[in-house]
């Protein structure tokens, strides 16, 4: 069934293109839809050509390089009007709306600014749009942002300092976003486009997403359920592979970076090529560490892991637009911390056996070890996607198709180490649809159809936590945009459904800490046999929509508004929860009753670009209906309620009531010369629990996970000519302020007061380069929490995990990563076809 829904997809995708190559074209323009763009690139001041300038037109994922001369050839382009880039480092960036049809030489001049303005963004909108021209909120990391904050041990934590986003964290390996005080099953998380899906509601695993495939991150701070339906109620996250290189070109690089703090080792080879639009690559990576350190607890146990990663991608770019074939493996090994510990000593312990009655002091030789600890999760994510966009008619159709499937093992038994306590296998089928076109007076006008089908069976295992479902969603939708002089207008409309079928199951619990699925006849009569889940169907339905505005007083002042409704669906894991989590040794029960999350948010924002200083201010509230969170069960003592069968778990319950939340962020980027960057930002958010019309309790006032003020202040010198042969280089020195958070979710003990403090960031870096000036060596190597400061973040779990009684007078649980310096060279090189002499 999967194969032939598979072959169903490269089916379309092949008739598409096929179709596409049919439509009739007008040539009587300069350019017939079947040609090229060309010119120089020069500095406007001086007119002295700029080699090395990318010029990109992101909408059609295609581009060149300026050469020594300054001059550029982007070739297999179709007609139609698109947003064309040209960028390099010291210059402001040009963007311009093209109308290839028309035009086919196209020259530019760059201005020399130290403002990094007119970042473009795809990921949510009819077309390439400048992201302050347009009125959601939005954000956007470079790969130059990427490479220089290679401390990171994983893609969520690349964007965890965008103001307004932050992540819950398990570990340096385990990290989920978070947007205004959102996360899990309400931030969709992409890839090239693609939905990311692998048990978003669990806690102990991360994005499975290589690292080092990602070239640029894309976010959309605020409802995106317009766009992305169902989930996208606080965001979406867009993480984007690297775009083909241009024509005629075979480059590729080595990538090595070491960490002091746990030992990473994480090495990456990168290969691409385009020979006559027929575009190609390959990324294969290897990641591994031990338990991180601290000064509080020394080496943390269970924190260490390995990851495998490889993908291809095939792919056209012609003159009817592109379509790529991309598949991939993430195969990553976990280890499960608990945070036992010795009571005399406070030294980590493990558990040993099944009964765990006695558990012994973990050796320093473990600790410092990288071999993966018999009590790990097993996490293997394999995808197959394309991403195509064809010219057809007077517009662009869009398709985007994806299969993944996610195995998601936890070994939990020490003495059988073999033996899979939770084993989740997930089949993902997504679909995503949309014609891009002008409608009548230049409205840019999407509309397009998009969702997902998931089959999820629980395997051979001995933990229950959800049931086997399948669930199917569909979402049409329209988007429209038109600017008026000064101001440019968006808007849309959806509607999504979503249908869920859990299936019932029934457990044989006669082997102690075994129990497993009961397949046998007559559940009711057979002895030992306790039903796990009952079976039930779901269809759960909205309407979203959105509209905002941004008003262009000149090229330096804008100020935008939006205004937004979300859609999410409860998980499966909030409406049939039924089983233990080793990870938080929560048992949590869900509640097949819930209605769905709907909110409203509305924003609005001002923005100024001056020659020597750039400057935010942004404000949102977000009113949630229906949002579900977790409670604590009670005895009537007050004491928690225990499963009888996991005697050493807490019984969670998810319920349902109002919530709000809002905040704001604020950037000051400021450059007194061009050399120098002093950059600051602040965000705030409150989150609020609002009952369901009665009084709330103090200790369910606010809501859990809610970020504190965060301030994050760097001073950074660019030195774009360098010395001699070290060019583009660069160094920076970074404090974050994280204040107190004393506004938490404090019932039945799930959250507890967090202290503030402030951690000392630097970094340091440049490229080699040979006597042509093309780069032989990048070396980067960034330092974090430089002053080695013991702290604890509101966001991350282990802060939680730890001892049932802890000494008094000792804070409890597990700090968080002390200093850590990381050094990343990268070595590119390029096999491309040398030109014959004279042509």
């Amino acid at each position: 069934m999967k194969l032939k829904l598979f072959y169903c997809f490269l089916t379309l995708l092949i008739s598409l293109s096929a179709f596409a190559k049919t439509v009739p074209r007008d040539t009587t323009g300069e350019n017939d839809g079947n040609g090229t763009l060309s010119g120089t690139v020069t500095d406007k001041t001086t007119g002295a050509t700029i080699p090395g300038a990318t010029v990109s037109i992101p909408d059609l994922r295609t581009g060149s390089v300026t050469d020594a001369n300054g001059k550029y050839t982007i070739t297999q382009l179709p007609k139609g009007v698109y947003l064309v880039q040209v960028s390099y480092i010291g210059y402001g960036t040009f963007n311009q709306r093209v109308d290839l049809s028309k035009t086919s030489v196209l020259n530019v001049q760059l201005q020399t600014s130290s403002i990094e303005t007119a970042e473009v963004v795809i990921t949510g909108v009819s077309k390439a749009t400048e992201i302050r021209r347009d009125p959601v909120p939005m954000a956007a990391v470079s790969k130059s942002y990427i490479d220089q904050h290679s401390a990171t041990t994983n893609v969520i934590d690349e964007i965890a300092n965008i103001p307004g986003v932050s992540a819950v964290t398990t570990g340096p390996n385990v990290s989920k976003p978070f947007i205004h005080g959102l996360g899990y099953n309400r931030v969709v998380t992409l890839e090239d486009g693609i939905r990311q899906e692998g048990q978003q509601w669990g806690d102990e695993h991360g994005i499975e997403v290589d690292q080092n495939s990602i070239d640029r991150i894309e976010v959309i701070k605020g409802p995106a359920s317009l766009s992305y339906g169902s989930d996208a109620i606080g965001g979406v996250v867009n993480l984007l592979t690297a775009p083909p290189v241009a024509q005629g070109k075979i480059l590729g690089s080595f990538t090595g970076n070491y960490g002091t703090n746990n030992g990473l080792l994480n090495g990456s080879f990168r290969l691409q090529g385009n020979q006559n639009g027929f575009v190609w690559g390959t990324v294969l990576s290897a990641k591994e560490a031990k338990d991180y350190q601290n000064e509080h607890d020394g080496r943390v146990y269970g924190t260490g892991y390995r990851e495998k990663d490889a993908r291809i991608m095939v792919g056209l770019n012609k003159n009817w637009g592109y379509s790529y074939l991309n598949a991939s493996l993430f195969d990553d090994q976990q280890e499960i911390p608990d945070g036992s510990r010795d009571s005399a000593t406070r030294k980590f312990t493990r558990q040993i056996t099944d009964e765990d009655d006695f558990r012994p002091i973990v050796p320093g030789s473990v600790l410092n070890s990288y071999a993966i600890t018999p009590l790990h999760q097993h996490v293997q994510l394999y995808r197959i996607y394309s991403n195509s966009n064809i010219t057809l008619g007077s517009g662009n159709l869009i398709v985007n198709l994806g299969y993944e499937y996610s195995h998601r093992r936890e070994y939990t038994h020490p003495t059988n180490p073999d033996i899979a306590g939770l084993n989740l296998h997930l089949s993902d089928y997504t679909y995503d649809v949309k014609y891009n076109f002008n409608l009548g007076n230049d409205f840019e006008t999407t509309f397009g159809i998009n969702g997902q089908y998931q089959n999820n069976t629980i395997g051979d295992a001995t933990d229950f936590p959800i049931p086997a479902y399948h669930q199917f969603d569909i979402g049409p939708f329209f988007i429209m945009k038109k600017t008026f002089g000064k101001l440019d207008l968006e808007g849309g409309a959806r509607f999504d459904s979503r249908s869920i079928t859990s299936k019932s199951a029934y457990i044989d619990t006669s082997v102690a800490f075994y129990p497993s699925l009961y397949t046998g006849p007559d559940p009711a009569t057979a002895p030992n046999v306790t039903q796990q889940f009952a079976g039930f169907s779901k269809t759960f339905s909205g309407a979203t929509g959105s509209f905002g505005a941004t008003y262009n007083f000149s090229n330096a002042f804008l100020i935008k508004a939006n205004i937004a409704r979300g859609f999410r669906a409860p998980s499966i894991a909030e409406l049939s929860a039924n089983g233990p989590d080793p990870g938080s040794q929560i048992y949590h029960v869900g509640d097949a009753s819930f209605k769905p999350e709907f909110n409203l948010q509305t924003d609005i924002g001002a923005f100024l670009n001056l020659p020597n200083v750039s400057a935010s201010v942004e404000f949102f509230n977000n009113h949630i209906d229906n949002y579900i969170y977790q409670q604590q069960e009670l005895n009537p003592d007050g004491s928690p309620v225990r499963n009888p069968n996991f005697p050493l778990y807490t019984v969670f319950t998810y319920t349902q009531s109002k919530a709000r939340i809002n905040g704001g962020e604020v950037n000051v980027d400021l450059h007194p010369v061009p050399w120098l960057h002093f950059e600051n930002s602040l965000s705030l958010t409150y989150g609020t629990n609002l009952g369901n019309g009665g009084p709330v309790a103090d200790s369910l006032k606010y809501l859990p996970f809610i970020p504190p003020l965060h301030t994050h202040s760097e001073l950074r010198g660019t030195f774009i000519k360098g010395f001699s042969n070290l060019r583009n280089v660069y160094a920076f020195f970074g404090l974050d302020h994280f204040n107190a958070q004393d506004k938490f979710f404090a019932a039945y003990g799930t959250e507890t007061y967090t202290a503030g403090y402030n951690l000392i960031s630097a970094g340091v870096g440049g490229n080699i380069v040979n006597a042509k000036g093309d780069p032989i060596m990048k070396i980067f190597i960034e330092g974090t929490n430089l002053g080695n400061v013991n702290y604890q973040s509101n966001m991350s779990r282990l802060k939680y995990f730890d001892n049932a009684n802890v000494p008094s007078g000792v804070q409890p649980g597990i700090f968080n990563m002390g200093r850590n310096i990381s050094f990343k060279v990268v070595v590119p090189f390029d096999l491309s076809p040398k030109e014959k002499a004279g042509s």
